[in-house]
This record gives structure tokens, sequence and C-alpha cells, in this order.
């Protein structure tokens, strides 16, 4: 049994909305956010603009969902029947990491770094709130499996998010004290000892899922 917390799209609409989003993407890797217009999108996927402004209304929100598909690529399903503790600490590491490392991040925070800012930083954006979402459900599923500590699962999880994002964020500047490895390793450490449930909420035949 595999945790997700997903709806299904239109195949017709997803292939269309997936071609403008690969779109942007190269747009976004050729020119940075700062370049990148509709019109390009719209020319690239070989669309016309209307196509474009009928689902998104500014670059902003194509930029949005750009980011919450490349995320959910790198999102691994749970299964209830295994800990969820510990899928959920290696789900965290795994897309921390491959995010840090993910090409289209990389160019976002490397050359437009205050536009960045604006779209991931100072308000809770699509992705956020998709990743919120799937971690909150993955909690709440570990909670009554009790692997997880109790809590509520949407806190919890936005609590998750925001020691992972400034895991990725902040990797460059503290490269120097946490290369690579260590800053993994770390991260680890940390998003594993705040899900762990206290002592007393453990059930003894949990104690060595984790």
């Amino acid at each position: 049994m595999s945790i997700r917390n997903s709806s299904p799209r239109d195949d017709t609409s997803a292939s269309v909305e997936d071609s403008i989003l690969d779109a942007a993407r190269s747009c976004i890797l050729d020119f940075g956010l700062r370049r990148t217009t509709l019109a390009e999108v719209a020319r690239r996927a070989g669309v016309s603009r209307p196509t474009v402004y009928r689902r998104w209304s500014d670059t902003r929100a194509v930029v949005a969902d750009l980011m919450t598909r490349e995320i959910a690529a790198v999102m691994p399903e749970f299964s209830a029947e295994e800990s969820v503790h510990r899928q959920l600490v290696d789900a965290v590491v795994h897309v921390s990491t491959e995010v840090r490392d993910h090409p289209l991040f990389v160019k976002i925070l490397r050359s437009d770094q205050e536009l960045f800012t604006t779209y991931v930083l100072e308000r809770l954006g699509t992705s956020q709130r998709a990743i919120i979402d799937q971690v909150a459900f993955a909690v709440s599923t570990g909670q009554d499996q009790g692997s997880i500590r109790a809590g509520d699962s949407r806190q919890i999880a936005t609590m998750v998010l925001l020691i992972a994002q400034s895991a990725v964020q902040s990797a460059v500047m503290v490269a120097e004290e946490l290369p690579g490895d260590a800053l993994t390793e770390q991260l680890r450490h940390a998003v594993g000892a705040y899900l762990a449930p206290d002592a007393a909420d453990t059930h003894p035949t949990d104690r060595g899922d984790r």
C-alpha cells in the first residue's frame, strides 16, 4: 500500500501544460527568471499566447507550477506497511539533495537571487503547499502507525519544510563548515530527531522501526 495524496488530470490538458512548463524550464535555464516572458514560453512550446494566458496569468504563476512539478518529480511514495518515520527522513534528505543540485534551482539561485526571494521566500507558494500537503499526509499515517510523534500534522509538515528549505538555501553559505555530505548527514539527524515520537508515545513494537 503506497501513500500518495493526489488527483488525476485530464491527459490532453496535462500534455499541453507539460509542454508549456517544459518551455518555461528551457527559457529559465537559457535566460534566467528576469528575462523569461510568456510570449517566449508560448513560442518554445509551439502554442498560441492565449493558450498560455488561459492557464497562467503571468510568469510568476508559470514558475510556481514549474517548481511544483520539478519537486513532485523527485518526491517518493511512502508505504504504510513500513516505518513512515524512516521513509520520511530518507525522503526529506533525498529531495533536499536533489533540489540543491537541480539545474533549474541552481540557475535561479545563482542568477536571480532577488527574484528567487520573491517567488519562494516571501510567500507560501504553490510548490511549498504541495510539499506540506504530501508531508502532512505521511505524518498523519506515521502517527497512526506510532513511528512519528503526536501533534498537528500540518504544523509538523510545515516545520519539516522550513528545516529542509533552510538547508537547501544556505548550503553554499555554510559549505566551508558543512560540505555536501556533512550537511546531508546533519539534516538527516535534525529531521529524524524532530519527527521521532516521545518515549511515552512510542509503542514498544515500533521502537526498532526507526
